[in-house]
């Protein structure tokens, strides 16, 4: 009888185990990359969306279009992380807080990165098409600023701004034209609050890593507000509120809703506690607190409208 060799001779499930750990490790590495991990982004992008969907709904969106908007937000959030991290896996490395980025570690490669870029764009664009044609166009519109926002933060001298309009806060626009077809001037309130927020969020973020990104020259409001920063991220908060005060009034919202943006002031203040010192500890606490103040806004107008 022929001898059996030993490696055909192992148990299945060990002679696979090898290849089922390098599977394993690979999906962790992707889902690192899409931030699939650290859903604090993606819960930040949704409550703008959300806040857009019930007040274009009147209170009852349409099941379809909050499904759709919910997978694409949670698609798009993915494949800007991907971009972003494509465009600065030469400067991550450099930074404390994201040299182990699967890019920046080199344990991704751009080639695989890109193709995960491309299916989540198709995904992304085999959702939009289920709305209608407005919304498609904006849709597109907003994809070609989500792309382009890592490579103009690299000139654009405060590109928390640039992030709010192109990705923070498109959303908002997108769900008015979902569900009316149209854009009226509280969507634009809305809009302008979003992107406002987004600028509010990634400059205590952005706080986090100025030390870095001064040795390295990458720009962020942060190093531009230097140290007006607590400031002027006071003064931002301000015109967050007084632009969802507007949205109010132009709803004629009640208590329900004022009392949702008093919660959002309330927690403007504590973010204001938490960075007294410019911590970084601090800082990060101050980001992650943003998404409590999407929650009380958005609790605020559901309840508007359950209790009107």
């Amino acid at each position: 009888m022929a001898a059996v060799s030993p490696q055909l001779a192992l148990p299945p499930k060990v002679a696979e185990a090898p290849l089922a750990h390098r599977l394993a490790r690979r999906l962790s590495e992707y889902a690192r990359l899409l931030r699939l991990d650290r859903p604090i982004g993606t819960w930040l992008l949704l409550w703008p969306a959300l806040w857009a969907l019930w007040v274009a709904g009147e209170g009852r969106p349409s099941p379809r279009v909050l499904i759709i908007f919910v997978l694409g937000v949670v698609v798009m959030r993915a494949a800007g992380c991907v971009i972003n991290d494509f465009a600065d896996r030469n400067i991550d490395p450099h930074v404390r807080r994201t040299r182990d980025r699967p890019l920046a570690a080199r344990r991704v490669s751009p080639v695989e990165a890109l193709a995960l870029f491309a299916a989540l764009l198709l995904v992304a664009l085999l959702l939009v098409t289920r709305l209608n044609g407005f919304t498609v166009k904006l849709a597109f519109i907003g994809a070609l600023l989500t792309v382009s926002y890592p490579f103009v933060k690299r000139v654009f001298p405060m590109p928390q701004l640039y992030l709010g309009i192109s990705f923070g806060g498109w959303s908002v626009l997108m769900a008015f034209a979902a569900q009316t077809e149209a854009l009226p001037r509280v969507a634009w309130l809305l809009y302008i609050a979003a992107v406002i927020w987004a600028a509010i969020y990634d400059t205590l973020y952005a706080m986090i890593d100025r030390e870095d990104d001064l040795r390295i020259g990458v720009k962020s409001s942060a190093i531009l507000f230097a140290d007006m920063d607590k400031l002027l991220i006071g003064v931002m908060q301000l015109m967050m509120l007084g632009a969802l005060t507007l949205v109010g009034r132009s709803m004629h919202f009640g208590r329900w809703y004022q009392a949702g943006v008093v919660a959002a002031a309330v927690l403007f203040a504590w973010q204001q506690w938490l960075i007294r010192k410019r911590a970084p500890a601090g800082c990060l606490r101050a980001f992650l607190n943003n998404q409590y103040v999407g929650l009380a806004v958005f609790v605020g107008i559901l309840l508007q409208y359950v209790y009107a």
